[in-house]
């Protein structure tokens, strides 16, 4: 497989895409003892210099899907007890792709592959997560609109979203939205509490058949599914000139119909 040098030099670890193009730019890379031009293609069998130092081989890239139990925290941070690294146990550096609050349970993504995390953590590329959600009190029909609608919360209105009752406790909702503790807060401000939260999805991958506690990881049609979800996603740089702030929703940039009119301009 053919992949750009400074894609290559970045799955090696060595550094970042953008300081690969750098470095490739200041004439400090070779690719089989040639001086190496941005946008070069190499492979595996290539030898790849920086500074005249053999770098790594790429690594490989790994992707698994994880049914995180209550009481584990998505976090990379070891002095927290109860991180996710730690608890998997994995054998090579890995990191989780988004965040289930500790008291929240189910499907999170790890990975080694930084580019994938931007992808679908970028809030304006709607990638659906679907969860199932007990509460305290009956719920209403009027609860079910309000969700629906979209409410009032961390000074902005969420999306509106599907919602369905399952039972006269219980619902399923799917959001294409991350805010902090979006789902909690959202019911919380309607009157109900969370007593049991489950992602049950993420885009086109289901926690059905993974346990609590297990882990396996992503089949090929999965992530061939996942890759083609994400070919059309805004990147982080695109984001980055985009944005001026971090409430950016990158749903408005999408098409050329797009107009700034007086509401948006009050949010900026």
């Amino acid at each position: 497989e053919l992949v750009r040098i400074n894609k290559y030099i970045s799955d090696t670890g060595f550094c970042s895409r953008r300081e690969a193009d750098r470095l490739v730019a200041g004439g400090q890379v070779t690719i089989n003892g040639k001086r190496a031009e941005i946008g070069a293609k190499v492979d595996l069998g290539d030898s790849i210099k920086v500074n005249n130092k053999l770098i790594g081989n790429r690594r490989r890239s790994i992707y698994i899907a994880f049914n995180k139990p209550r009481g584990v925290t998505s976090t990379t941070d070891e002095t927290d007890r109860s991180n996710i690294i730690s608890f998997i146990g994995y054998k090579e550096r890995i990191f989780p792709i988004g965040r289930l609050d500790k008291m929240s349970e189910g499907l999170i993504f790890l990975t080694n592959d930084g580019n994938i995390v931007n992808k679908i953590l970028r809030a304006g590329n709607s990638h659906e997560k679907e969860y199932v959600v007990t509460v305290n009190i009956p719920i209403t029909d009027d609860f079910i609109k309000k969700m629906r609608r979209g409410v009032r919360i961390l000074r902005t209105t969420t999306l509106p979203c599907r919602v369905e009752r399952v039972s006269d406790y219980k619902f399923k909702i799917v959001l294409t939205q991350g805010l902090n503790r979006q789902i909690r807060r959202m019911c919380e401000k309607l009157g109900y509490a969370v007593t049991k939260l489950i992602r049950t999805r993420i885009m086109n991958v289901r926690l059905k058949g993974i346990g609590p506690g297990q882990w396996r990881y992503l089949t090929a049609d999965e992530m061939k599914k996942i890759n083609m979800l994400l070919a059309n996603s805004i990147k982080t740089e695109e984001a980055s000139a985009l944005k001026g702030n971090k409430q950016y929703d990158g749903n408005k940039h999408r098409g050329k119909k797009h107009k700034r009119n007086g509401h948006d301009a009050k949010r900026k």
